[in-house]
Formats: structure tokens, sequence, C-alpha cells
């Protein structure tokens, strides 16, 4: 039979409970989720089913990432609740895909992994499966592994197999209504210099990479949580006698007032100073000695800068472990009329790290 899965999390208990039920039936996987966004978190799901499905040795198929076609068909429902309209849509296309999918490769069953998860209307997954396969005279199978402590068992399994429990269902439209209190949305959040920001889709990739490969390895290890002073910097700019001057923003610049001027008239080498807002300033080549000449012009380090972990220690060996100053490296110091615009957030936040045992 082709079972639909849509994470990892719901598709290795349900699998696992699958063939309990139909000992005699061959599995295999396919991986269909066009509703997911951003496309980072799209495959990072897939990289945690796939890990999933090779401990559970099924063959697992990738469906297309038909993004824009999903927003089509949902266009007009972006304000439903969860379980509503917006999501019968969502199922009804992705088992659209499903069932063709099992006619192309000759499977005569078809099932989804969504059904065992908490947050789906049972009712409505069994409806779209029914929909779509009697077109085709393909069997449906909707079995209720939830019941007499499924869910429970279910996450207990995740937990102890490690396995990437995301903090939201998928889609654009559900991530903003879970994060309409919160001024940003950290899942949309990605730098243009490719820097990888702390508990971001990118590091969490990261994680689940250095995961698979311990685990070909057969090295033993944990993955704890830990809780963190995260740092997000949504602009900042520079102006010197009002033209824009290129500069890297240090990790942990946090800006007390969104708009700060001052003048400086003197020639500086190094480093400058303001107290408008704290403000330090680094030339590049003061910058590039404490990096060890890391970087062979400014133009190297705006495009590919230290890492965040990096720049974290270079700013509590340089100014101390607690220090939010914002940071700026320049060409050269500015001189004359500076203008800063900015905006950054500090917050605590949750991550996941690998403890080896």
């Amino acid at each position: 039979m082709l079972v639909h899965i849509c994470c990892s999390v719901d598709s290795h208990y349900f699998i696992q409970e699958l063939r309990k039920a139909y000992p005699k039936e061959r599995i295999v996987g396919f991986f269909y989720d066009p509703n997911i966004h951003p496309y980072s978190e799209h495959e990072l799901r897939f990289l945690d089913v796939k890990r999933s499905c090779d401990k559970l040795k099924i063959k697992l198929f990738k469906g297309e990432y038909d993004y824009e076609s999903w927003l089509r068909a949902v266009r007009g429902y972006e304000d439903e609740p969860e379980k509503g309209a917006r999501c019968k849509i969502c199922f009804d296309k992705r088992m659209e895909k499903s069932v063709e999918f099992a006619v192309k490769i000759g499977e005569k069953k078809l099932t989804t992994t969504l059904l065992t998860s908490p947050k789906k209307d049972l009712e409505q997954l069994q409806k779209a499966l029914q929909k779509e396969c009697d077109p085709y005279g393909i069997e449906f199978l909707a079995p209720d592994f939830r019941k007499n402590g499924g869910t429970q068992r279910q996450f207990e399994l995740a937990k102890k197999d490690m396995l990437y429990h995301q903090n939201y269902c998928g889609c654009l439209y559900g991530l903003f209504k879970q994060k309409q209190n919160k001024s940003f949305i950290d899942e949309l959040i990605c730098p243009v210099n490719k820097q990888i920001l702390p508990a971001s889709i990118e590091a969490r990739t990261k994680l689940y990479k250095r995961v698979i490969e311990l685990e070909k390895k057969g090295i033993a290890f944990k993955i704890e949580r830990e809780k963190f002073l995260n740092y997000r910097l949504f602009n900042a700019s520079v102006k010197v006698d009002k033209k824009a001057l290129q500069s890297h923003v240090l990790f942990y610049s946090h800006f007390k007032n969104a708009y700060t001027r001052f003048s400086q008239n003197e020639e500086l080498k190094f480093e400058l100073k303001s107290n408008k807002d704290e403000l330090i300033f680094w030339d590049f080549e003061y910058f590039n000695s404490l990096c060890k000449h890391k970087f062979k012009d400014f133009e190297e380090l705006l495009k590919k800068p230290l890492s965040i972990e990096k720049e974290i220690a270079l700013r509590a060996k340089m100014l101390g472990a607690y220090n939010l100053s914002p940071v700026f490296i320049c060409q050269n110091l500015p001189k004359g009329r500076i203008e800063i615009s900015a905006k950054s957030e500090i917050y605590f936040d949750v991550r996941e790290r690998i403890v080896k045992l």
C-alpha cells in the first residue's frame, strides 16, 4: 500500500502500527506536502522523514514541491481556522496527488499519516481519501491509531528516537495564526549573507544532519533542550552625509533607538565609539586582524562573514560576555554627519543541542 507521509513524528508511529494491523502489506512511503512553508522547513521535514523511513526500512518517494499551485488552491481561505475549509482543500489536493502516484506505481491501497495527527480532523481526512480514491478504484484505509492512548505512545516513540518535532502545522496561514501575538515570525527570517541564526530552520537542519551522521557511525548521543537569549536584526543602515555606507553588523548588536545621529569630524583608524546608543565602529583592517586576516578584502566579509558562533566569541573576547553594544564593521571609519537607522530584538528562546554520551 502507499502511505502519504506528512512528517516523521506522525509517520514513525503510524507505519509501525500499520504493520501490526496489515502484516502482509508491503508499505511504500510518499512525502507530498506542498503546503509547508518556507521551503527550508519542507526540506528539513523530508530529511527527518527519510531518516525515519530508513530506520523502518521503508522505500520513500518524494513528491514535487508545487507551492504556487497550493497557494492558488487555497486562495480566499487564508483566514480559515485550523480544521476549517482551507484544511479540507489542502487534504483534497494532497490526497489527489497521492492517488495519482499510487496509480502510477501500481499500488491498490492508500492511507495517510495525517490520520494520526491530533491537530487534524479525522472525518475531513476520511472524506478526502474517499473522494480521491473512488474514481480510480483505489481502496482507502483510515485507521484511528490515536485512540486508547495512541497519541501518547506516538509522542513517547518520537522522543525516544529523537525525531524532529516541528512547532507548527506547516502552512503559512497556520503559522501566521499561531504567531499573531508576536512582533515577528522567526521561521521567515534568513540573512542574505547565509549566516545560520540560532534556533532557525537552518540551525535545526544542520543539527539533524549531524544526528544522521552520528547514527551512521554508531556514536551514542542524546538531544537536549536549553533556554537561551536569542537575537534578530531586522534592519540596519548607516548614512554618512546622506550617502549609504556599506557595513556589517556584529551579532547581538542591540539598538535602543530606531534612529540615531551624530557628527564625527576626526580622522580615526581602527575604532570609533559614540555615546549615542553606545555605538562602536571598527574599520575592516582592525577587524580582519582580530580574525587573523581571514578575509582577503571587505567584499568577502560582506558576502561570507564569520559564523554566528565566532562572532559571539569575538564580541565576548573584545567587549565582554554580556555586551550588547551595536558594532559596525566598515571599510574605513566614517567621518561627517552619521545617521543610523536600525531595529533589533532580543528574546528568550529554546533550542536543541547534541550531547555525546
